[in-house]
Parts: C-alpha cells; structure tokens; sequence
C-alpha cells in the first residue's frame, strides 16, 4: 500500500531518528512510501534542486495517488498541518502520530473529523502496534 508519510523538515529536524525508524518500518512492512527521502539528513540540500512549485504539485500529486496518510507531529510543521488538511480534502484516511507528553495545537487534538485519528504514544512498540492498526484496517 502506498503511505505518504509526512514529518517536519522546515520546522525542525529534532526527531529525525524517529521518522527514519517509521519510514524503516513502514517499508519492511511492505508499504510504499513516496515520501520517504524527507528522512535524509541532506533533504533540503536534495530539494535546493527543485522550485518551491515542483515541490508543491509533486508533493499533492503524491498525496493523491497514496492510499492514506501517517503524520508524525511532535515537531510543529505548517507543512505537515497544511499536507493533512489536503489529505483530509482528498478523503485520505489521517493517523497523526506524537510523543507522549508533548504540548499539541488543540487544533489537532481536538479536531473530530471523520478520517483524522490522532493518537499519542510512549515507545517504539506502541507506534508500530498503531501503524499495523491503522493500515490493517484499511486493507
């Protein structure tokens, strides 16, 4: 299944070797992950090379052709905020993804629109169980 999975770049790299166990995760899961470079160190010195534009629309057009969408939202991302209202739009099933303990916009935690699933969680397992959780039920 295709995932587009969406993490702070601009915002912030402080959990960089979180996203890159989940996107780790979600391919040995067998998923596809169009998205997955933004787990590169270099991701903006990679994306220097294209325009703010090719970035936009390659970016929304993958969000289309992706089966659904999984947020990790420790770090607080316009982008990431922006990619899953389009998701959301796009009638793409939504699971944000924080850190126990951290501070979210209550524009996030209370949000309850069908097909947005925002979930706290402590470790590795219990990202994994909610990752399996949440594609399985989309199978």
């Amino acid at each position: 299944m295709k995932i587009y999975f969406a993490a702070s770049i601009a915002g912030g790299r402080k959990f960089l070797p979180v996203y890159e166990r989940m996107v780790a995760y979600l391919k040995a899961s067998g998923h596809t992950v169009p998205t997955e470079h933004i787990v590169a160190p270099d991701v903006l010195d990679q994306e220097n090379q294209f325009t703010a534009e090719q970035i936009y629309r390659r970016d929304v057009e993958w969000l289309q052709e992706s089966r659904a969408m999984i947020a990790e939202i420790s770090n607080p991302s316009l982008g990431v905020g922006y990619e899953i209202c389009y998701a959301l739009d796009f009638n793409k099933p939504v699971l944000a993804l924080y850190q126990r303990g951290l501070f979210i916009s209550r524009m996030m935690t209370g949000n309850d629109r069908p097909g947005l699933r925002v979930v706290e969680y402590g470790d590795e397992s219990e990202w994994r169980a909610l990752m399996d959780q949440f594609t399985g039920a989309l199978r």
